[in-house]
């Protein structure tokens, strides 16, 4: 009968080989007994160091940061940041209320044709420009089907023989 021998490597003083006989039962053992000992059951701190490296990874630059107004501005001094931002966002107030002072009004918008004179709801502004184009559009071609001949122009007095659209020149 075949008996498998496995060579362990034991660490120590003198590396050295050891050789054992194996019989099921005893290789069965020693799996098991290795299956325990090597067993890669994450713990919670290998767990947040490896999501940590991961965030780190994929985290934005400083520039990036400072763009979307998530870090403040390194060229002030962090005593003076706080300041410094309540200054820009005064600014910016000043600047809204002065450009809303020189905002026209309505009805200043309305006479130079910026804004249409209309007293429909804002919902219904859009139908109601479309409706009043279709308008516009059936009476011109009402018109146009309308138009009298130059024959009749000419009899009337309003175009000249020579202005005849009809004739060659």
């Amino acid at each position: 009968m075949f008996s498998p021998v496995l060579y362990l490597w034991h660490p120590g003083l003198f590396d050295y080989f050891i050789p054992l006989l194996l019989t099921p039962n005893t290789l069965l053992t020693i799996i098991t007994y290795y299956n325990v000992l090597h067993r890669t059951v994450p713990s919670p701190t290998s767990e947040r160091r490896n999501s940590l490296e991961k965030h780190l990874q994929t985290r934005p630059d400083m520039q990036d940061l400072k763009n979307r107004h998530i870090l403040l501005d390194t060229n002030v001094a962090p005593a003076l940041q706080s300041a410094r931002q309540e200054l820009d966002r005064q600014r910016a107030t000043d600047s809204l209320k002065k450009n809303l002072e020189k905002r026209p009004d309505k009805d200043e918008l309305v006479e130079r044709n910026i804004l249409p004179a209309t007293s429909a709801a804002p919902a219904l502004q859009a139908h109601a420009q479309e409706l009043k184009r279709h308008m516009l559009a059936d009476n011109l071609e009402h018109k146009i089907q309308n138009r009298p001949q130059p024959e009749e122009l000419i009899s009337q007095g309003i175009l000249s023989e020579d202005e005849n659209p009809r004739s060659p020149v």
